[in-house]
């Protein structure tokens, strides 16, 4: 049974790989190419295809587990039959978010279409995010706030995952990293539908990020980044009305994406910048300016990935009092982070020491 899966997970990997190749190629008749702007951290103009790739090696292992579940060789998911509302969203995220990189839709729109995705998942599937646990202090019921509060979150998840979809190899290492370890708890909780829509994720960013590691020859685009990103935060909410973890667990997780995106958009909220229009303040881009090299920027981010992956597993079989010290460890970690950030373009002189971290 698991022989098959990691089979199929194979295979999607490879086709990922293959088509993101092709489309890398300059005589690829899907030739839509990302022309550096204020945000950008490359210096040429790149194809921003690659989407493409992991939604289609995505959508055929989907195809596969079908065929595995109608022939009765899987018979521990029945992910096509009740979760076809949630698959729907998230390709219709995707083929949106494709129409985005081909015409470049305006922002209302496309916010408009993330929300609408997020609430077929909220009403259509019939799942939020319905308690938020605080360590030590006990769980608390969201009530009337767990709708809203979910849809916000679902919404945040898709954009922030686009924001930080700005240097080689992150958003392709992140999802990889971060998929990989949702679909670990999610096999060992016996949840195989978030397994396996997780490991498929994984191995289609896996083929991807084949070619987009440093130097990249091909970026994701809008189809790839609010896919993956509506994915992790559907599987996020998915994970706590099962009760298989607490909101705190994928939050971990992709903490390297959602920390530096959340705080990024606060700061510049608080200098009342206009925070829809493209910049290169994450924390990410200003290692990369600070001197970092692309490949040892990533590198590092991948290595905090899989801390934070790990912290995520162990805070899920520790008591409420290590919980607290997994999280406010994370937190100081961060901090440190954003000092070192902050002294790094110091020394460079590309910010002032009374601006703010």
């Amino acid at each position: 049974m698991i022989a098959a899966h990691l089979l199929i997970s194979i295979v999607v990997l490879a086709l990922s790989g293959r088509v993101t190749r092709h489309l890398s190629l300059p005589a690829s008749r899907l030739r839509l190419l990302d022309h550096p702007n204020e945000r950008s951290l490359h210096d040429k103009p790149m194809p921003r295809t690659g989407g493409l790739a992991i939604l289609l090696s995505f959508a055929t292992g989907l195809i596969a587990e079908l065929l595995l579940k109608i022939s009765g060789i899987s018979g521990d998911s029945n992910f096509v039959v009740s979760n076809l509302l949630i698959i729907a969203m998230l390709f219709f995220i995707a083929v949106v978010s494709l129409l985005d990189d081909w015409k470049e839709l305006a922002p209302a729109i496309r916010l408009m279409v993330h929300i609408a995705a997020a609430c077929g998942v909220v009403f259509g599937a019939r799942v939020t995010i319905g308690s938020l646990a605080l360590p030590v202090l006990g769980s608390y019921q969201l009530s009337l706030l767990a709708v809203p509060l979910t849809i916000l979150w679902l919404v945040w998840m898709t954009n922030l995952y686009n924001f930080m979809d700005g240097m080689d190899g992150f958003a392709g290492g992140m999802s990889v990293v971060g998929f990989g370890f949702l679909c670990l708890i999610a096999w060992g909780g016996h949840y195989y539908f978030m397994a396996l829509l997780a490991l498929l994720a994984a191995a289609s960013a896996g083929g991807f990020l084949i070619f987009n590691r440093p130097p990249a020859r091909i970026f994701m685009g809008d189809v790839g980044s609010t896919f993956l990103g509506f994915l992790a935060g559907t599987l996020a909410v998915m994970g706590v009305h099962l009760e298989l973890f607490d909101l705190w667990v994928p939050v971990l997780i992709f903490s390297p994406f959602i920390v530096d995106a959340t705080v990024t958009l606060l700061r510049r909220l608080l200098r009342g910048e206009k925070v829809w229009q493209a910049h290169r303040e994450h924390y990410y881009q200003r290692m990369v300016l600070a001197g970092w090299s692309h490949r040892k920027t990533v590198l590092a981010e991948y290595i905090l990935m899989i801390g934070c992956g790990a912290s995520a597993v162990v805070y899920m079989k520790v008591g409420a009092t290590t919980r607290l010290v997994i999280l406010l460890g994370c937190a100081f970690v961060y901090l440190l982070l954003a000092f070192g950030v902050r002294l790094a373009e110091q020394r460079k002189n590309l910010r002032p020491p009374e601006l703010a971290i």
